[in-house]
């Protein structure tokens, strides 16, 4: 089967991809990591790994993701601060039910929550 490519600002290269590839989030889900204390909301999703060799091998081996699966960025936030997230499927389970994220760039990309989500802004969907 033909693999499709697209350009991944983050490997600063083309990233061979399947043809298909089956997400379990969508952008606007609340998610939160199964190992690490924090949460957010998906911005974008990668069908592969597409980030730089130098970030997936600062993961230790012994926890690291493997690439042949969605990769989700995240507006996400613990206890102490806000920032950006790349996270790997295999490591992020649903959490909407506990209400909204505060990260401050969630004005910018989304409309409202609701049912456990966000909806993107129109101005920014295509």
């Amino acid at each position: 089967m033909d693999r499709a490519q697209f350009f991944s600002p983050q490997a600063g290269k083309m990233v061979d991809s399947p043809p298909v590839s089956h997400a379990s989030f969508g952008i606007g889900d609340i998610v939160r990591h199964r190992m690490f204390d924090f949460r957010g909301v998906i911005f974008d999703v990668d069908p592969v790994f597409a980030n730089s060799e130098e970030w997936y091998n600062s993961i230790p081996a012994e926890v690291r993701p493997h690439r042949d699966q969605p990769f989700y960025h995240l507006l996400a936030e613990n206890g102490d601060s806000s920032y950006v997230a790349y996270v790997s499927q295999q490591n992020l389970l649903d959490d909407g039910d506990l209400g909204p994220i505060e990260h401050p760039s969630v004005a910018e990309m989304f409309e409202d929550f609701a049912e456990g989500k966000y909806r993107l802004r129109r101005d920014l969907r295509h």
